[in-house]
């Protein structure tokens, strides 16, 4: 019988490279104008690093992915419906990139955009 090797290491994703694959998938969901800081000590410290994402905070805890997602909607969009698309897309997209289950994605809508009316 052959013998199994075991890995010598780890492989080890950064919360910004995993928050840069969210921000991409919120920024193609449909409904979705764009994200914005959590709060404002967020987005003095998001123009400061040019690593930060801004709208997305990913925490790896205990091996698990949570993220929170702060957006602006698309006004006459059914919020509940995007937010969900939103959470679906960005799930689906890091756990296919990483191989690693997401525990969380929460949606905070931040705010609405009318489209202008031309």
């Amino acid at each position: 019988m052959k013998e199994q090797t075991q890995p010598k290491g780890q492989i080890e994703v950064s919360p910004v490279a995993i928050a840069s694959l969210a921000h991409e998938a919120v920024l193609r969901s449909y409904g979705i104008v764009g994200t914005v800081p959590k709060n404002f000590a967020t987005g003095i410290a998001d123009v400061l690093s040019r690593e930060s994402r801004r709208g997305v905070v990913v925490e790896v805890r205990n091996g698990e992915i949570f993220i929170d997602l702060y957006v602006v909607v698309e006004y006459g969009t059914r919020i509940a419906s995007v937010a969900r698309s939103v959470m679906n897309v960005v799930k689906y997209t890091v756990e296919k990139a990483l191989g690693i289950p997401v525990a969380e994605v929460n949606v905070h809508v931040e705010g609405l955009r009318v489209s202008d009316l031309e």
